[in-house]
């Protein structure tokens, strides 16, 4: 099980690859994010984005699953308080394969909550070099010798 302990600054947490699916994308888009450029090939190739492109949403969302398969499911996870930077450099389209990496950038216990760890780090994810995804938040991790743990 991952504990705060687990987690400490400048450990980089390889969260695995997947390749994008044109029609989970577009199911994404139909129910959250009905925008032009993500639902038709035209209005994606006339677009900045030069052809139909995932929600920024959608990639998050394909983050986000990769880390609870590979850190939160086995953790001492007590959500998270938010984060601060979120971007989307360049556009995601279907079929591309991503990357996904987590990279711890600080961590600390709590000076209100004993035994409650807060740590700060960085989502990405990558298409090859070219970075397509970027956020930082914290997570709140329990210690292993915290009641509970």
């Amino acid at each position: 099980m991952i504990a705060y302990e687990d987690l400490p600054a400048g450990r980089i947490i390889p969260l695995g690859e997947v390749i994008v699916d044109r029609e989970d994308m577009l199911d994404f888009a139909r129910r959250f994010d009905p925008q032009p450029f993500h639902l038709d090939e035209e209005a994606g190739r006339n677009s900045i984005f030069g052809g139909l492109s995932a929600s920024g949403w959608y990639t998050a969302s394909l983050w986000m699953r990769r880390w609870v398969d590979e850190v939160l499911s086995d953790s001492t996870s007590q959500g998270s308080p938010g984060g601060r930077e979120l971007s989307w450099p360049a556009p995601v389209h279907p079929g591309d394969r991503l990357t996904f990496a987590a990279t711890v950038l600080s961590a600390r216990l709590s000076k209100k909550r004993p035994g409650l760890g807060l740590v700060e780090f960085e989502g990405t994810a990558k298409r090859g070099d070219e970075l397509v995804y970027r956020f930082v938040a914290t997570g709140m991790f329990t210690s292993r010798g915290a009641q509970g743990a």
